[in-house]
């Protein structure tokens, strides 16, 4: 959505629980659900997801969420996070419509671009650090932003944006779109 800044800052929230369950799942388990990196292989090759849910783009936009694998490992400590994000900072009522754990690995980088699908016009999307570095570089239109774990941030994914990761560690964040009830209608 095209929220007017490139980032905004919702401030801290506690993430202790998500980022202990997220950071303590085997690797096997990022590759049971790769349907982001099959709708967008050009972008997303360098990650790996762990899917709560995610919308079926070819029905947009009516909204049929398909439940991944990663629900039942993440659901219980990730939904309370995502509710008080919304409840603070959104209208009620809305839905949401994608949310996962999203890994971009050691030394990869994602590649500049804008979220294009209709459904990315219409949803908020809020990006929340799990494990990080300070070689990962968040480049929106150009410009370098800094995510620090224990935060959350909306970016504007109608603005070009990419990261780079070129640290040791692999860079994961927790990622959901909400789209508010009112913009559907």
């Amino acid at each position: 959505m095209d929220i007017d800044v490139p980032v905004r800052d919702l401030g801290e929230i506690d993430t202790a629980a998500l980022c202990e369950r997220v950071l303590g799942l085997e690797q096997d388990v990022w590759h049971e659900d790769e349907i982001r990196q099959k709708l967008f292989r050009d972008v997303h090759y360098d990650t790996e997801s762990i899917i709560l849910i995610f919308c079926d783009h070819d029905n947009w936009p009516n909204i049929d969420l398909i439940k991944g694998k990663g629900w039942d490992r993440l659901a219980d400590v990730a939904l309370p996070i995502m509710h008080d994000i919304i409840a603070k900072h959104y209208p009620k009522g809305g839905t949401i419509i994608r949310a996962m754990a999203a890994k971009l690995k050691a030394g990869a980088h994602i590649d500049s671009h804008t979220d294009r699908h209709e459904s990315f016009h219409h949803g908020h999307r809020i990006h929340i650090p799990i494990a990080t570095n300070k070689q990962v570089r968040f480049m929106i239109e150009g410009r370098p932003y800094k995510f620090d774990v224990g935060k959350a941030y909306e970016i504007n994914n109608q603005k070009r944006h990419g990261v780079m990761n070129r640290g040791k560690e692999d860079r994961i964040h927790f990622i959901f779109d909400y789209v508010p009830s009112k913009t559907l209608q």
